[in-house]
Formats: structure tokens, C-alpha cells, sequence
């Protein structure tokens, strides 16, 4: 849900779908910053013999932002070529790969990196999707392999891993019914519901993911620690099938297809008439998108399907008074002063990008509801892959964060406890303790569909 099937259109290519945006200062490497891109949502462990993979006519980029304009100042690019060993085998692999360039491997991924239009690696090798015991015996082994030092204290990663990022979707899409709180829930004369543990519909799926690690200083300004990070997916504008090759050719300018700053803003707060058209466009266009999020439909929706447990809400929502703490968290930045000793703001400038302050220090112990539990490390001062984004994100938008512009607003006591049941413990692969963090991905000898 943090960006996957968002849109209509991306919805038809999941192979240039940013799905989950992560940057943090490294907990294992204080002077640097990890920023994560994940792209190709709700992989299918076992979906072979055409694994998934990266695509080649697809250019992916992560972009920051450090001087507030909603602007690109330092962009990451990546781009994928494909090689095949054997074409006239349909195997993915015909015999055990124990290394990267192992024989047996048949479909093979490299890419090139750039910063800015500066190469900075080329024919860097992902690892290969995990099959199972005996196609991918040692996977963790393989996707060490696949992390490349390119100097200059920047460390990359491309390649499958376990989706981290964790969400009742099948509660959530049914209108909002919150396994939980399902006994509050307006059934519209249906028979009653009674409340329920979460289910991970992100559990045990892979996504694909890029990821680098580099020192702050290459990424933020003198003086001014907070970057603004969000990643995209381009596509050239014009794509013509080779009848006598049979192969599409992609010829003209790139055009972005995909966009992804702060978790579910177009997912959940963007109307479906508009997504595509937010999808298009760059963070510094977002102004024209505001009202969406100063004025949340699911805030409106809130009181509608839990009749009576949200009347503050409800009244606020009638006052029509924009919500200047939704546009702070995800436009803005908090600005200095309404929470003590912190800020993440990067000034007016209205845009959609997951904002890090990297003078705060990584957390001893991470709170998953990060800023909204003190903890200031974690979001919506960036993200980290452990962080409750849903949760956070439902309370905030049920009026726990409105207190902070107007001291007078009491927020419902439901607002929050609001959750969809499930913790970072509901993903079954665990986050790793170092560079790229995400989990290693599930096989598909081990979790079938």
C-alpha cells in the first residue's frame, strides 16, 4: 500500500513501480546516509521460469533535494542491461549458482550507476532472483556478492530482496474495516463483524531493490542537514514493436511514470482522477495538489465508517479548516518550535519528499511509531524500514498531530490507537542489521503460490 498499484496506469507496469521510498542515517555507520528504492510490487516468490527482474528500457533514479526548491540537486541513476548465456534453453538456470558468474546461471542482470550524469560504477552485477535449495543453495552468500564498494565511501546494492514494508491491504481496500476495530465498523445492514488480528498481505513477497550508501556530506549542504528524498521511473516516450524481430524498440526523451516520496500520499490522499497526472510530475509541482492533503478525503471518511467514534474529528472536518500539521509532516517539514529540539523543515516550498534531518542521530532504540512515539530518527523524519508508516500516517490524519497548530483540538481517544494489527514482527523475513537492511528474499521452492 505504501506505493504499490497506486495508479492506474502504473498499475499495468509493475516493472516501473517505485513502491517504497527508506532513508536514514545507517545505524551501523553513523557518517553515512542509506537511501532505498524498491520497485516491481507483490512479487510472487515462485514466479518462474521468467523470474522478475529490473528493466532494462527503464531508467530508475533517486533523487535529492537539498536546498528546498522541490528540485533534483544530487539524482542517482541507475540502468539495467540483460544478458542471456544459452537462448535455447527455457531454464533460468541449469544447475546450482553459487556464485555471480557461475556457468550455470543463464539470466544475468548488470547496470551502470551515475550520479548526476557522472558514471560512477558500470557492469555492476545483481545478484539472482532466490529460487531455491538447490538452483540458489547459499543466497545469503550470493547477495553479498552483489554489494559493490565503488569508493569514495559509496557502497551500491540492486537486486530481489524481501518486501520489509508491512499492511493489512485486504482490510484496508474493504472499506477501511481496520481488523481490530471491526466491531465499530458501519456495515451498511450487513451482518456485524467482531474484531480481528491483522494479516500481512506484504508478507512473504519480494520486491526488487536499489539501494545506496553514501557519506552525509555528499548528499546535504553546509549548514543546512536536511535533504528531501524521493525516487522515480522513467520511460522513453515513444515504444514500437519489431515485427521482424520480435522485440519492442524504445527510441526519444525520457518521461518519468512513476513518482514516490512519503509513503501512501498518492496512494490514499490523491483522487483517482489525478494520479497519473502526480505520477508525471516533479515534487516541486505539488502546490497544486495540496488541498488534497490539507483537506484529506479519508479524514472525511473516518467518522462516515465508525459511526460515533470520532466526533472531534468530525467536527473539524466541518469547520473546513486546513490541516496545516498534514501539510508540515508531508509538504514542508515540521518547522523549529512545535516539537522541542527538533526540525525537519526544508522551508514554503510545497512538495511531496520524505524529508531527514542527518543531524539526528540513529535511534538505541527504535520506536516504530518513530516521532509520533519520541522517537525523532524515525518517521516522518525519514524512514526506516521497521517504522509503522501506516498507523503513523492513519493517526496523524484522525487529528493526533493537530494539537501541535491548535492546542485547543482534543483528538478522539480512538485516533490514537488507530492500527491495522501488525508490527515489524509480521514479516517473516527479518531486517538485516547492515547494508542493504531489507530482508533476504523469500524463495520459491520454500514459499509457493
Amino acid at each position: 500500500m505504501s506505493s504499490h498499484r497506486e495508479a492506474p496506469e502504473i498499475a499495468k507496469d509493475p516493472v516501473a513501480d517505485s513502491t517504497d521510498v527508506y532513508a536514514f542515517v545507517s545505524p551501523d555507520k553513523p557518517g553515512t546516509v542509506t537511501l532505498i528504492a524498491n520497485y516491481i510490487p507483490l512479487q510472487s516468490p515462485a514466479g518462474g521460469p521468467n523470474f522478475y527482474e529490473f528493466g532494462d528500457d527503464v531508467l530508475y533514479e533517486i533523487h535529492v533535494d537539498n536546498n528546498g526548491d522541490g528540485r533534483a540537486d544530487v539524482s542517482f541513476q541507475f540502468r539495467f542491461r540483460t544478458t542471456v548465456r544459452d537462448p535455447e534453453t527455457f531454464l533460468y538456470n541449469t544447475g546450482p549458482i553459487q556464485s555471480l558468474d557461475s556457468p550455470n546461471w543463464n539470466r544475468r542482470q548488470t547496470y551502470d550507476v551515475s550520479v548526476s550524469g557522472r558514471t560512477i560504477g558500470s557492469g555492476l552485477a545483481c545478484p539472482p532472483c532466490n529460487i531455491g535449495p538447490l538452483s540458489t543453495p547459499d543466497y545469503a552468500a550470493l547477495a553479498a556478492q552483489a554489494v559493490h564498494q565503488l569508493g569514495g565511501g559509496v557502497t551500491v546494492f540492486a537486486g530481489q530482496r524481501a518486501e520489509g514494508f508491512y499492511v493489512d491491504l485486504g482490510a484496508i481496500f474493504d472499506l477501511g474495516d481496520l481488523r481490530p476495530f471491526e466491531q465499530l465498523h458501519a456495515t451498511f445492514g450487513l451482518p456485524a463483524l467482531k474484531a480481528a488480528p491483522g494479516v500481512n498481505a506484504t508478507n512473504n513477497v519480494n520486491v526488487h531493490s536499489i539501494a545506496i550508501q553514501l557519506p552525509v556530506s555528499a548528499l546535504s549542504r553546509s549548514g543546512h542537514p536536511t535533504i528531501g528524498v524521493w525516487t522515480t521511473a522513467s520511460r522513453q516516450r515513444v515504444r514500437l514493436w519489431d515485427a521482424d524481430h520480435g522485440e519492442n524498440v524504445d527510441s526519444g526523451p525520457f518521461r518519468q511514470v512513476s513518482r514516490l516520496g512519503n509513503p501512501l500520499v498518492n496512494e490514499v490522499l490523491i483522487p483517482l482522477g489525478h494520479k497519473d497526472e502526480w505520477n508525471s510530475l516533479p515534487p516541486s509541482d505539488d502546490k497544486r495538489f495540496a488541498a488534497y492533503v490539507t483537506q484529506p478525503g479519508l479524514a472525511a471518511l473516518l467518522p462516515v465508517l465508525y459511526p460515533g467514534v470520532f466526533p472531534n474529528l468530525a467536527a473539524l472536518v466541518k469547520s473546513g479548516k486546513p490541516r496545516a500539521d498534514l501539510e508540515a509532516i508531508l509538504l514542508t517539514g515540521i518547522p523549529a518550535g512545535i516539537i522541542p529540539g527538533f526540525t525537519n523543515s526544508t522551508g514554503s516550498v510545497l512538495a511531496d519528499m520524505l524529508r531527514l534531518n542527518t543531524k539526528v542521530a540513529p535511534a538505541k532504540n527504535p520506536n516504530m511509531f518513530g516521532l509520533l512515539g519520541g522517537d525523532p530518527a524515525g518517521f516522518p523524519n525519514g524512514r526506516r524500514v521497521a517504522d509503522n508508516v501506516v498507523a503513523i500516517e492513519l493517526r496523524a490524519i484522525a487529528g493526533v498531530t493537530y494539537p501541535l497548530i491548535d492546542k485547543n483540538f482534543k483528538p478522539d481517544a480512538a485516533a490514537g490507537l488507530l492500527t491495522d494489527g501488525l508490527t515489524a514482527a509480521s514479516v517473516s523475513a527479518s531486517p538485516l542489521g547492515q547494508f542493504p537492511y531489507l530482508g533476504l528474499p523469500y524463495s520459491g521452492y520454500n514459499e509457493p503460490s
